[in-house]
């Protein structure tokens, strides 16, 4: 995992894919419960801290976001412009937070 911003609205954190666990091969599974495929994506968590809720983006949710990443690499942006984005994202979470 690695930050990639936080403030005291938001935290944003790239989540990397393990590739040395691998993905389990069915095949080669043995027929018992915990033979479970993993899925090989990373994704990003976008944390609003002012709700106390949170947000997984992964597939095509994640291309987008890193799409914006990655123009914000070209062209640096305020944080009144990237706390605007993901105001909007944060419209979408409904996990709430909980640290035990």
């Amino acid at each position: 995992m690695q930050m990639l911003y936080d403030s005291d609205s938001f935290a944003v954190v790239h989540v990397l894919v393990d590739e040395a666990a691998g993905a389990t091969d069915l095949a080669d599974a043995p027929n018992d419960a915990q033979a479970t495929p993993h899925l090989m994506r990373h994704g990003f968590e976008i944390v609003d801290k002012r709700s106390g809720k949170g947000l997984y983006l992964d597939g095509s949710w994640a291309e987008m976001f890193q799409l914006q990443i990655q123009a914000w690499q070209r062209n640096t942006p305020t944080r009144e412009e990237v706390e605007t984005l993901l105001e909007g994202y944060a419209t979408l979470a409904q996990t709430p937070i909980v640290v035990q």
